[in-house]
């Protein structure tokens, strides 16, 4: 496979930097000075590339989404309005950063930083090579997994900062919706894990002879719906109701704090999609007549549009409904999908190594015929009530009943 990853590791950096240190004069002892260097350069163009993603994301965003409603969309700064993300940083920057008297100042300005700091790390440890130095992290999963529960954290932070009600409800909303979901999402990872057999995530990119959607479609239902509820996003967006809230825990931000929330909200779709690639997309594996990271990119965006056709036309759903989803549905889901894939697993190594291309496409096959037979009797269940709506009651204090004058 052809790899134009460049000098875009970790162990590339260090390298780069130690032989610069080496070729000084510089003793072996020095070396950690290449170290601290390469982890500022690495930082730096992972918050650029991340920062420069997010901003052409939202501009695509709104235009797909103008496109499924029928309207216009952004088009007035540059071609197709692709400079509008860069109209609106400058507006937000030179908007006036606003703090409540009553908020507590210390909790209210770091919330934004804790809310965008996990998903800078994430995209960090994201193997674009197969010797990806920092993707080769032999606890890969567990670093993604208790990273993204800081999410929780930061949006009870900006809430609980601000001294807003409607801030505070949509902050207990949010720790109590986030918190729900990392279980199923957990669930929906640990089939992978099982048939990967290690947590680094280049390892389990290397064991997908076939990719894990198709192995494994319950595990990949359970970990989207509950990845889409992290992101707090349509149809899970009860913590940002505005109907209800206002705006929900960003209530009392603006200027550039506020840029900075919703730089981690439009970030989040471009993490999620690249940590599903990596899981259940094969990630850099392709035909080898296009380079491994196109093929990532390619995956990245085939996910992101559809995350963004799911917030086009679903729905938001109520909170109990939301609850509900992830406690009785995706807790289900998940548990029956580990059990079926360590039965598998036993049944078809005979109790150990290691499972083959064929293996796969057997499992495959049995998990695509369970999963749509177990997921249509979730549906029936949970839809039943709307297919028989009761006739509703007149109260007799609205003056509608038939004593009514």
């Amino acid at each position: 496979m052809i790899d134009i990853s460049g000098i875009i590791d970790f162990r590339n950096f260090y390298e780069i930097y130690r032989d610069i240190l080496t070729y000084l004069g510089f003793s072996e002892g020095a070396y950690w000075m290449s170290f601290l260097a390469s982890a500022i350069t690495f930082s730096f163009v992972v918050i650029n590339v991340m920062i420069l993603s997010t901003a052409f994301y939202t501009w695509f965003e709104r235009r797909a989404l103008a496109r499924f409603h029928a309207r216009t969309g952004p088009n007035r700064h540059g071609p197709f309005g692709i400079l509008q993300p860069f109209a609106d940083v400058i507006k937000l920057i030179l908007k006036e950063d606003t703090i409540p008297d009553e908020a507590d100042r210390p909790v209210f300005t770091l919330a934004p930083i804790a809310l965008l700091a996990p998903t800078l790390l994430i995209a960090a440890v994201i193997p674009l090579s197969e010797d990806s130095f920092l993707g080769s992290l032999n606890i890969g999963v567990l670093f993604i997994v208790g990273v993204t529960s800081v999410n929780s954290i930061a949006i009870f932070m900006a809430g609980w900062g601000s001294r807003n009600k409607y801030a505070i409800l949509g902050a207990m909303r949010g720790a109590a919706m986030l918190i729900s979901y990392e279980i199923p999402m957990a669930l929906g990872i640990t089939g992978v894990l099982l048939i990967s057999g290690s947590l680094a995530l280049t390892e389990i990119v290397k064991t997908q002879t076939v990719w894990f959607i198709f192995v494994m479609p319950i595990g990949f239902f359970v970990f989207m719906a509950a990845a889409t509820a992290e992101m707090s996003r349509t149809p899970f967006d009860q913590i940002e109701a505005e109907s209800e809230l206002g705006s929900g825990y960003n209530t009392e931000y603006s200027g550039i704090k506020f840029a900075i929330l919703f730089l981690a909200e439009f970030m989040a779709p471009i993490i999620t999609a690249a940590i599903v690639t990596t899981l259940f997309l094969g990630g850099t594996s392709g035909f080898d007549v296009i380079p491994g990271q196109i093929w990532f990119i390619i995956k990245m965006m085939i996910v992101i549009f559809v995350l963004l056709w799911f917030r086009a036309t679903w729905p938001r759903l109520r909170i109990d409904q939301i609850m509900g989803f992830a406690w009785k549905a995706l807790f289900s889901l998940g548990l029956f999908n580990i059990f079926l894939i360590a039965l598998e697993y036993l049944v078809l190594t005979n109790g150990g190594g290691r499972l083959t291309k064929t293996d796969m496409l057997i499992m495959g096959g049995v998990n695509w015929v369970v999963g749509i037979i177990i997921i249509a009797i979730i549906m029936n269940i949970f839809g039943r009530k709307q297919l028989s709506r009761p006739d509703p009651i007149p109260s007799p204090l609205a003056n509608m009943g038939i004593r009514g004058e």
